[in-house]
């Protein structure tokens, strides 16, 4: 795919190292077409690192994509270059008049916090709000989903005992929907996170659709407003290292942490991870651009409502 990004950011060097197929914003306007908008609120803490993966998993496509990049405003990032976000990243005063086709909210490590008491709750809420005028579909990611889920259906979560940690099984609950198109009956998610949502909850609330869950890890995918709305509580977009670095750098840190599961070969972390979700996480981005993005999207990209 095509991938019109700011030129000198940093991933295109990296997944062009990986032979993936990306124009900068140069590049790009030199086609004659109408580019899909995308919009990606990053709330992880390794920016850069997050933005690689998603841009991995986009450009997977035919379509033409513009990107940009949205940060918060009330909240500075500790591990990510306060040049790298000048750079690339524009707040929310500077583009909320804009519509965009597509929207990708992140997860953020505040999963152990109330969501009332993150103190870019106000915010998000705002943001959340406004992706519901402005946007075509907003996939939101692990405590995103969480976070989207309270605010537009009072869903809750809850904490866990301990962190759901690996990559587990998961099903399909409604095989026709375009969203699997290509999916096996069962395939694989990584998940990191410290809090769940609950199946009982979701179920009483007949404005959602449950179309993923594990027996381990419990629901995967939410579906609202005919997928104006795609709530998935886990990380398809993890690269193969994303749970050893994360599983290394608690135990650096003399946290408590067990060996992610179903991951590493053998249980063993010396034998390196067992990659067993890149082909649905593909799937599953291409889908979600294609059926939810580019099939309802309109050509004039300010009528969407």
């Amino acid at each position: 795919m095509p991938l019109n990004i700011p030129s000198n950011l940093p991933a295109i060097e990296i997944l062009k190292q990986e032979n993936i197929f990306v124009k900068d914003s140069q590049e790009a306007s030199l086609q004659d077409i109408r580019p899909l908008k995308i919009i990606i609120l990053n709330l992880m803490p390794l920016k850069i690192t997050t933005e690689t993966d998603l841009i991995r998993l986009l450009s997977n496509s035919p379509l033409q994509i513009e990107i940009d990049f949205l940060q918060i405003k009330s909240h500075t990032p500790k591990n990510t270059p306060i040049e790298h976000m000048m750079a690339f990243y524009k707040t929310f005063d500077s583009l909320r008049e804009q519509k965009y086709d597509g929207m990708i909210i992140t997860g953020a490590p505040v999963e152990n916090m109330d969501f009332e008491e993150v103190n870019y709750w106000e915010e998000i809420m705002e943001i959340f709000d406004w992706s519901k005028t402005h946007v075509t579909s907003t996939l939101f990611i692990c405590w995103a989903a969480q976070a989207g889920l309270y605010h537009f259906y009072n869903i809750p979560k809850y904490q866990l005992n301990k962190k759901m940690f690996g990559v587990f099984k998961h099903t399909v609950s409604d095989p026709m929907n375009p969203i699997f198109r290509g999916f096996d009956d069962v395939f694989y998610v990584p998940h990191s996170r410290h809090s769940e949502v609950r199946r009982e909850d979701i179920e009483k609330c007949d404005k959602l659709q449950i179309m993923s869950e594990s027996d381990e890890a419990g629901v995967f995918m939410v579906l609202a407003n005919g997928g104006r709305q795609l709530f998935v509580t886990g990380h398809a977009e993890y690269s193969p290292l994303t749970l050893d670095g994360e599983y290394r750098r608690d135990l650096g840190k003399g946290l408590p942490i067990e060996i992610p599961q179903n991951y590493y070969k053998e249980d063993n972390p010396d034998l390196g991870p067992l990659v067993r979700w890149r082909g649905h996480a593909n799937l599953l981005f291409s889908n979600w651009l294609n059926y939810f993005v580019y099939q309802k999207t309109p050509y004039d990209i300010r009528t969407i409502e």
